[in-house]
């Protein structure tokens, strides 16, 4: 990813850095360390997970203080904070001009993200149909991923 040469920091950091700054919140050290590792970890993470990752960067940073960076990364429309059936919480990248859906493996947890442009229209029409204007959704698709099925199938013959 391209940097601004005049921060030497990832465009969305600087984002991150400008919305602090518009509400008057301390742009710390630790804060910058975090926003520089959320998106440098592409992914859909927990906050654990997440958590584990910047300890790496810097072992210093405490769990409370990664929850509240990502919540502020949340606030400012830069991370989205998505549930799926599991009940946890995970983060990732918001991007706020491309949309896209999720399907589940049940079984290990494998997250693919997919952009189908007949499921965009779809919605659309199924809300027209009903007098709806959609402002957002979420959608998830749930089953077991074909690693998983071709191991389920190799142990039980």
């Amino acid at each position: 990813m391209k940097k601004d040469a005049e921060t030497n920091a990832l465009p969305s950091v600087r984002a991150f850095l400008d919305f602090m700054s518009r509400k008057g919140l301390n742009t710390t050290a630790q804060r910058k360390v975090i926003a520089e590792a959320f998106f440098d970890f592409p992914g859909h993470h927990s906050l654990e997970e997440f958590y584990l990752h910047v300890q790496k960067k810097d072992p210093s940073i405490g769990q409370t203080t990664v929850y509240r960076t990502l919540k502020l990364l949340c606030d400012a429309g830069l991370a989205t904070e998505i549930h799926f059936s599991d009940g946890i919480a995970r983060y990732e990248v918001a991007h706020p001009d491309s949309h896209h859906d999720h399907m589940v493996c049940l079984s290990c947890g494998r997250i693919v993200e997919i952009c189908d442009e007949r499921i965009e229209t779809l919605q659309k029409d199924i809300a027209s149909a009903h007098g709806f204007v959609l402002s957002g959704h979420i959608h998830n698709l749930y089953g077991i991923c074909p690693e998983c099925r071709a191991h389920r199938d190799t142990h039980s013959a």
